[in-house]
C-alpha cells in the first residue's frame, strides 16, 4: 500500500508534551498505529497508511486538546487513548477532562481518567444505590471516596459511614495482636488512607470525633438503621449472602449507598457463597439501583497492573472455557450410555 502523509500544526509546549520524554509517549504511538511521525519547524508530518495516519491524527489532536485544557499528559492516559482508537472508538478525552469531583488536600483535581469512570461517576450522581464492580485499580473506591466527601461538604448528607468485612486472605482476627479496634484498623486501612488524602487528616479526625464520619467493620452495621448519609461498601465480594442481605436492608431516608466488588478476589472460605454475586442476579433489574462494570481498560494505576489483570482476566476465560467442554463431553457421553440402556 503506498504511503499517506498527514501535516499538523501544533504550539510547541503542546508538541514537547505529546512527544514525552527521551520521545517515549510518541514512541508508543508509532509502534501502536504503525506509523511514523516526525517534527519538521513546528510541523508534524505523520507518515504510514491512510487509515492508520487518521487514527494518529486523530489521536494526537484528542491528546493536544486535553493538554491545552490544563491535564497533564501522563502514561496512563496516553495508553487508555491508543486502546480506544485501536478498537476503533472515538479517544475524545475532553468528555471527562470537565468531570471533577473534588480537590485532595494538596490541591490535584479528582476526576475520571476514563469513559468506564465517568459513567460510575454519573451512576452515583443519579441513583440511590450503585454497584461498581470491576478489577484492582479502577478507582471504585477511591471515586467512592471522592463522591462521598463531596457531598458531605456540600451538605447533601450529614454524615458518611464505610465498611468493608473483616475477612482477608483467610486470616483470623483472633490471630492480630491488641484490642478489638486494634484488629480491625488493618482491614479498613485503604479506606483510612484514600480519607486522609482526600480530606485532610485534621479534618479526619475532627469529623470522626464528632460521629460524622465513621469506618468500621460490617458487623457494626447490624440492628442500625443509617438515615441522611453516604454509605460505601467496600470489598463487597467478602459478604456472605445474609450480610449483603442485613447491610441493604439498613438503608434509611436520604441515604445513598456504594456497594463496590471485585468478583475475581474472593477470601471467603470453601463453598461460601459471595453476597455480591446474589445480590448482582437478584437485584439487577430493581428501579434506582445502577450496576456499572469497569474492566481491565479502566484501571489507572501502573501500566503493568493493567497488563496484569488482562492475563488474569485471558487465563480465566480459557479456564472457564475448558470447564465448559469437559461438562459438555461428560452429558454427551452420559446421553450416550442412557441410549444404549
Amino acid at each position: 500500500m503506498s504511503e499517506f502523509t498527514l501535516q499538523l500544526e501544533l504550539d510547541m509546549d503542546v508538541m514537547q508534551s505529546i512527544f514525552g520524554q527521551y520521545d517515549s509517549h510518541i514512541a508508543k504511538i508509532e509502534k501502536q498505529l504503525g506509523v511514523m511521525v516526525l517534527d519538521r519547524e513546528g510541523v508534524l508530518r505523520i507518515k504510514g497508511e491512510k487509515a492508520n495516519a487518521e487514527k494518529a491524527e486523530k489521536l494526537i489532536l484528542s491528546l493536544a486538546q486535553s493538554i491545552r485544557e490544563g491535564n497533564p499528559l501522563e502514561e496512563q492516559r496516553v495508553n487508555y487513548a491508543l486502546e480506544l482508537s485501536q478498537e476503533g472508538e472515538d479517544p475524545d478525552l475532553s468528555s471527562m477532562d470537565g468531570t471533577c469531583i473534588c480537590h485532595t488536600v494538596a490541591g490535584k483535581p479528582i476526576k475520571p481518567k476514563t469513559l468506564g469512570q465517568k459513567r460510575y461517576v454519573e451512576a452515583m450522581r443519579d441513583h440511590m444505590i450503585v454497584f461498581g464492580l470491576g478489577p484492582a485499580g479502577t478507582g471504585k473506591t477511591y471515586l467512592a471516596m471522592a463522591m462521598a466527601i463531596t457531598a458531605f461538604k456540600n451538605n447533601e448528607v450529614e454524615r458518611i459511614i464505610l465498611t468493608r468485612p473483616a475477612i482477608e486472605a483467610g486470616e483470623k482476627l483472633g490471630f492480630l495482636p491488641g484490642d478489638l479496634q486494634s484488629k480491625v484498623d488493618p482491614y479498613l486501612r485503604p479506606l483510612y488512607d484514600a480519607l486522609y488524602q482526600i480530606m485532610g487528616a485534621e479534618s479526619f479526625q475532627k469529623n470522626t470525633e464528632k460521629g460524622l464520619i465513621e469506618v468500621a467493620p460490617l458487623a457494626y452495621m447490624r440492628g442500625r438503621t443509617l438515615d441522611n448519609a453516604y454509605i460505601i461498601l467496600d470489598e463487597a465480594q467478602n459478604t456472605t449472602e445474609a450480610q449483603m442481605k442485613m447491610f441493604l436492608t439498613r438503608i434509611g431516608f436520604g441515604s445513598k449507598v456504594v456497594v463496590t466488588g471485585d468478583a475475581s478476589q474472593k477470601d471467603l472460605a470453601a463453598g461460601t457463597t459471595s453476597g455480591l454475586d446474589v445480590a448482582v442476579r437478584v437485584l439487577s433489574k430493581v428501579d434506582e439501583i445502577e450496576f456499572c462494570n469497569l474492566t481491565s481498560k479502566d484501571v489507572v494505576r501502573h501500566p503493568l497492573v493493567q497488563k496484569i489483570v488482562k492475563a488474569y482476566e485471558e487465563y480465566e476465560r480459557k479456564e472457564t472455557r475448558k470447564v465448559t467442554k469437559k461438562e459438555s463431553r461428560k452429558t454427551g457421553e452420559t446421553g450416550q450410555r442412557n441410549r444404549r440402556y
